[in-house]
Parts: structure tokens; C-alpha cells; sequence
């Protein structure tokens, strides 16, 4: 590379040219927003002050607030501060910082084609990665899996600012990168042009612009076993080689089977996971008006290759994980019918989203007592195969050994694990042609006035996926409230 001046001014000076000069309205929201996550008191109400003023971000963070990824209400959020109750501050604050990361960087002016090139594929590798991310830490408290989320959107920032810088500088690093054989070489190559590795200009930035204790410590200590560092390295190094030309399947295979053992999955059933993420992700980038990342992020029939026997997920499967924001405030509503009368149906539908997107169900539904009390008979079914479901999913109670009729004897929930053990097989015979899940499904009878006129039913069959206590007991909660709801509505 023929000298220059900025060649070797070191991480010093980068750190301030991309702060002070190249990207001083990133750099001042962020510091902004991670400012207010400090101040609990003031935090909602400056949240939404703090973005007024930029009517193109609050415009992006409240679609993206209102997406299906986000929000499963029905009520549509129109301001930032709302979006905070609703969604909570940590995920409102990251969609701040993502939407303004993305804006900054992506809409980056006068950059050579391959130069600009070098930065999409950078920041659709790290959109990528922050998904697996919070994915692989679903059983974790939401406050790791958002904090996790925006440290590996952020992991790689260093770079990502450098080339947004654009100019001739940047166009002679590329060609000198592109001449480069290893990893190894290239940054070897960065050093030398910049006195300093990208590494070492995120960690600067990272505490210039005060990024947070995980980032810092996820660049520091990428070996760490905590289980927030951890799934930000594995979702990097899935992402990074999920992003190239060539795909090193040995490596893609050693790297998830790592990571299902870390989240205690099955290596299909995380193969599963990653294919949905990979989905969720494209759908997210246009949310977020950042279309230009699409043809850059991981294509999820890739993953595949880590496992030749396993179909790709159709991009319209639901799939849906617990999510306690959900279960609060369908509780709230049921709560509200409570107090004053609802409809059956609204009442049903409120129980039944509450437990698929909630709980985080495949499917599930209300099966209904026909007049003669024989035969049990889906009235609503919501998810996966529902229709399938609701056509086939018909009960015949004569059998008084059966589930249903014993289960309409005591009057209690169901959690039955597997339908194939010794332990259920014989009071399952009924359900053996039906679209039960291998995994087990969970039942809870329908009272009204403690008169039971049916069960409310759920299970993930399309996802094999198991259920847990907690999962059950979620299930008991909404189905106990409901029931209260149904029969101050029928008095």
C-alpha cells in the first residue's frame, strides 16, 4: 500500500475521527440511551424524549415495535415511550440502537461498490449473529438475551465503522485485503495500514461510547464460559462461517454441535432452531427497512449442510418460545374480563393466544362437549396444522378408561409426557390416529360453575420440543383464569 496519511495513526485516533467526525449521531444516541439504562425512575419518559426529535427513527422503531416479531397484541403502539411498558426498556433501547446503528452505517455515503460491499456483509454476518444469540439463551432471563442481542450486533463495530468511513484510504485497504491468502494475513495487513486491529477499535469504542460491561468483556474474554459470552462467540463463529463463499461443513458441524450442547438441545432439534432464526432474521432486516442486507445474510437451506437428512423450514412455520411480556398481559386482559363480562369467543381467543405465543406453544385449542356429552369436538385451534387439527381432532368418550373421560372425572390439568409410555399408553388409545405430538401434550378441563364442558389442549408436535414444569404451569394459570372469566360471562 503506497503511504499515506493516516497510515499508523493507531486506535486513538480512529476512535475519535469515527466519534467525533464520521458518526457523532450514533455515537451520541448511544451514549444516550445506555445513560438512561442507569436511571430506572426517569428512564421511560426521557426514552421517548431522547428520539422525538428524529422523526425517521422513531418512525423505524415503532414498525419494528409493532411487528409480529415484537408485539402480539392487538392494539397498535404509536409512541416510544409506550413501546417501552409494553415491550420493556431493555428490548425498545436495543431497537433504538439498532435502527440507528443500521441507518448510520448502511446509508453510508460515496463508498466504492466493493468497499460498501465489505460493510453489508459485515453488518448482515452481525444482524445474524445477535438473533442466534438471543435464540441460543431463550431459557435465560430476557434482560441476558437483550444484552447479549445488542453485544454481538455490536461485536464486530470497529470494523464495521472503519469502512463506513469510505474514501481512498479504505479503497486501498480493500484491495489490499482482497490480496490476502489467511485471516492471518489480513490482519496483519490492518495493522500495519492502521496502527491497530479492528479488535482493538471495538474494544476503544466500546468503551468511548460506553457499550456495556458484556461487550467489553465478550471482546476481552471470548473463551469465557459464562452463558452470555458463550453464545455470543458461538453465534459469531456460526455466522462467520455461514458467510462464506465456501462452506467448511466440518467446521459448521463441530461448531453446532457445540452450540446445541450449550443450550441443551438435540443437535436437529437446534438445526431446527437455527433454520427459524435465519428466518426470523430476513423477516426482521425488511422490518427494519434494511432490504439491502438480504442478499448477505445466511441462506437457512445452508445450515442444512450440518445435517443432510433434515428438510429445510418452510419460512412460514410459527414457531413460537415463552415470552413472559405475552403471558402478562394476556393475563391482564383475562383479569379485565373478570371483572366485567366478556364474550365466550373473545374470552377463548384471548386463553388461547395467551397460551400459544405466551407459553410458547405450537398449537392449541378448545375442544368442546357435544350436547350428549360423548364425543369431545375442537371449537377453535390456533397454530401449526390447525385446520388438520380441527377436521380430524374429534374424541370419542365412551371408553370411561379413556384420558378425556378420566380426566373429566377429576377435574384436574394433564401434563402427559409421552403417550407411548407404559404410564399413558392405555388411557391414550384414543388419540393414537390423532395429531398428538410425540413429545407429549398438556390438557386442562374447561369449568364452568365447576361443570366441565371441555378441555382447553396444547402441545409442539411440529417442533418435537418438549415441555417443562414451568411451561405446565403456565398452562394451569391461563386455563384457571379463563375459566373464571367463562363462568361470570355465562351467569
Amino acid at each position: 500500500m503506497k503511504p499515506n496519511n493516516n497510515t499508523n495513526k493507531g486506535v486513538d485516533y480512529w476512535t475519535n475521527r469515527i466519534s467525533e467526525l464520521e458518526m457523532p449521531a450514533l455515537c451520541s444516541t448511544v451514549k444516550s440511551l445506555e445513560k438512561l439504562a442507569k436511571d430506572d425512575v426517569s428512564s421511560l419518559a426521557l426514552l421517548g424524549r431522547s428520539v422525538m426529535h428524529d422523526n425517521a427513527l422513531t418512525s423505524r422503531i415503532l414498525r419494528v415495535a409493532n411487528s409480529a416479531i415484537y408485539h402480539k397484541g392487538s392494539s397498535q403502539i404509536s409512541t416510544v415511550s409506550r413501546a417501552a411498558i409494553v415491550l420493556g426498556f431493555d428490548a425498545v433501547r436495543n431497537i433504538c440502537i439498532t435502527a440507528k446503528l443500521l441507518s448510520s452505517l448502511l446509508e453510508s455515503k460515496n463508498l466504492a461498490p466493493n468497499v460498501y460491499q465489505r460493510l453489508i456483509k459485515l453488518m448482515a454476518k452481525a444482524f445474524q449473529a445477535a438473533m442466534i444469540a438471543r435464540m441460543m439463551l431463550s431459557h435465560h432471563d430476557e434482560e441476558m438475551q437483550e444484552e447479549a442481542f445488542i453485544a454481538s450486533l455490536l461485536y464486530h463495530i470497529g470494523e464495521s465503522a472503519f469502512w463506513s468511513i469510505g474514501g481512498e484510504f479504505t479503497e486501498e485497504l480493500d484491495l489490499t485485503l482482497c490480496q490476502c491468502e489467511t485471516p492471518a494475513e489480513e490482519r496483519s495487513a490492518t495493522r500495519e495500514a492502521l496502527g491497530a486491529s479492528f479488535l482493538q477499535l471495538t474494544q476503544s469504542i466500546s468503551r468511548n461510547w460506553g457499550l456495556g460491561e458484556l461487550l467489553i468483556q465478550a471482546l476481552n474474554y471470548p473463551e469465557d464460559q459464562r452463558p452470555d459470552i458463550r453464545a455470543i462467540f458461538l453465534a459469531d463463529k456460526l455466522c462467520d462461517i455461514l458467510s462464506q463463499p465456501v462452506l467448511d461443513k466440518l467446521e459448521l458441524a463441530k461448531r453446532m454441535t457445540q452450540a446445541a450442547s450449550f443450550t441443551g438441545l438435540e443437535e436437529k432439534e437446534f438445526l431446527v432452531r437455527m433454520q427459524r432464526c435465519a428466518n426470523a432474521t430476513h423477516k426482521l432486516a425488511e422490518v427494519y427497512g434494511a432490504k439491502v442486507l438480504l442478499d448477505y445474510l445466511p441462506d437457512p437451506k445452508r445450515i442444512v449442510a450440518a445435517e443432510p437428512d433434515l428438510p429445510p423450514i418452510p419460512l412460514d412455520m410459527p414457531v413460537y418460545q415463552v415470552n413472559l411480556n405475552i403471558q402478562l398481559a394476556k393475563l391482564r386482559e383475562l383479569t379485565g374480563f373478570a371483572i366485567n363480562k366478556a364474550d365466550f369467543n373473545q374470552i377463548m381467543q384471548t386463553v388461547l393466544e395467551g397460551i400459544l405465543e405466551g407459553v410458547g406453544v405450537d398449537r392449541c385449542g378448545v375442544l368442546l362437549l357435544s350436547p350428549s356429552r360423548k364425543q369431545l369436538q375442537p371449537r377453535v385451534i390456533l397454530g401449526r396444522d390447525a385446520d388438520a387439527i380441527k377436521q380430524e381432532f374429534i374424541i370419542d368418550l365412551s371408553d370411561k378408561r379413556g384420558l378425556f373421560h378420566q380426566a373429566m372425572e377429576h377435574k384436574a390439568p394433564l401434563w402427559v409426557d409421552d403417550p407411548c409410555s407404559k404410564k399413558w399408553q392405555e388411557q391414550c388409545k384414543e388419540l393414537q390416529a390423532r395429531h398428538v405430538s410425540r413429545q407429549g401434550f398438556l390438557l386442562a378441563p374447561l369449568l364452568v360453575d365447576s361443570k366441565v364442558i371441555g378441555f382447553y389442549y396444547a402441545d409442539r408436535g411440529p417442533s418435537e420440543r418438549a415441555f417443562e414444569e414451568v411451561d405446565f404451569q403456565s398452562f394451569i394459570h391461563f386455563s384457571q383464569l379463563a375459566n373464571v372469566c367463562f363462568t361470570v360471562s355465562l351467569r
